[in-house]
């Protein structure tokens, strides 16, 4: 199926509240969308509404407290849209808030990265499908650093590249000791792209992150790629084997899997990561990011579901489906995006962004 290529808003503000000023108008329209859904989401989870809302508050103060930056941006978000500042937090802490759902997920996202030379990397991101009008692609400057990337309605950050070319990739995962209180990971990945001019700074800002719910945040540049896995116990950086790096949504490193959520990802992410280790052992990574989005398809049926596609029938919460291919290009600070499905990207029109560099002197 064709899809429509993903609208992109333009930020530009050293203030932080200014910024979140400017995020809130571009999106105002379709902001408060957002936030119902999520609340559906969450209710479907057996999250109510007073739990939302106090982890929600939870994590605007713990990222008030570690980056006062990103609750100004929220706040200034709320304050444009009309929102309860609360509600925008919610969005950001989605995956905070879930984390404290019954129920296992089924399939998520899958991330291939060749880490030789210039890194690239690709990632396929699954989310439930009633939210696949909700997300949008941006260009942020005013920060230390200058990023693009593709975020969801409302969230500051996702999945992107700064003009430094240090990118992120993100999977979800699940630890028993998750929660809701900490700070948000996609504020984590903001706060990557917005500062880190480098390799090392953006582990130290990821290993540094005072996070309660579990995540894996893969890291390119042109000093080279790893992915930070990171948890309630702790952070541990897994580093590439033979100039490669795959994640799906289990635990890579040997002590942090000791605490694995059992059940929730589990056989799919495994079956997933064997896949594209199998792929990679016949047909060794190309240095171009857009030859590696053919590693990530999969169609109905396969063993392996790395492209999601919701069951006929399935109700909000079971309705998971691939909504983007992305490729980072560590080298050229650019990031390219399909909306949909890897296996549809000769269809579907790819939206080429680059974080340019500032001009000296200006």
């Amino acid at each position: 199926m064709t899809t429509h290529a993903p609208t992109t808003i333009r930020i530009d503000s050293t203030d932080a509240f200014q910024r979140g000023l400017q995020r809130g108008r571009a999106i105002q329209d379709v902001l408060a969308d957002s936030v119902e859904i999520y609340l559906s989401l969450f209710a479907t989870a057996g999250i109510s509404l007073e739990t939302v809302r106090l982890n929600a508050e939870q994590a605007l103060l713990a990222t008030e407290r570690w980056c006062p930056d990103l609750a100004r941006e929220m706040e200034g978000t709320a304050q444009a849209s009309g929102l309860d500042v609360w509600k925008v937090a919610a969005l950001n802490a989605r995956t905070e808030i879930l984390s404290g759902g019954r129920g296992a997920k089924p399939g998520e996202c899958s991330t291939v990265v060749n880490a030789s030379n210039n890194p690239v990397g690709a990632q396929t991101w699954d989310w439930h499908e009633e939210l696949s009008e909700h997300w949008h692609l941006q260009e942020v400057h005013g920060n230390a650093r200058r990023f693009v990337g593709l975020t969801e309605h409302g969230i500051l950050g996702k999945i992107g590249i700064n003009d430094a070319g240090v990118g992120i990739l993100l999977n979800i995962l699940g630890h028993q000791a998750d929660r809701a209180d900490g700070v948000p990971v996609h504020l984590v990945g903001a706060r990557v792209l917005a500062q880190a001019s480098t390799l090392a700074e953006a582990i130290t800002i990821l290993r540094t992150a005072p996070v309660s719910t579990s995540s894996a945040i893969t890291v390119v540049s042109p000093e080279g790629a790893v992915i930070v896995e990171l948890s309630p116990a702790g952070a541990a950086v897994v580093e590439p084997q033979d100039d490669v790096l795959l994640h799906t949504n289990h635990f890579l490193d040997s002590r942090l899997a000791l605490g694995e959520k059992p059940g929730l990802y589990d056989p799919d992410s495994q079956l997933r990561l064997a896949t594209l280790a199998e792929r990679v052992r016949l047909a060794p990574l190309p240095s171009g990011a857009s030859g590696l989005v053919p590693y990530l398809v999969s169609q109905p049926g396969d063993a392996a579901q790395l492209c999601c596609v919701p069951a006929d029938g399935a109700v909000l919460g079971d309705r998971w489906a691939t909504l983007a291919t992305i490729t980072l290009d560590s080298a050229a600070r650019e990031m390219t995006v399909w909306a949909g499905s890897p296996a549809a990207t000769a269809e579907n029109e790819a939206v080429r962004l680059v974080a340019i560099p500032p001009v000296l002197g200006r």
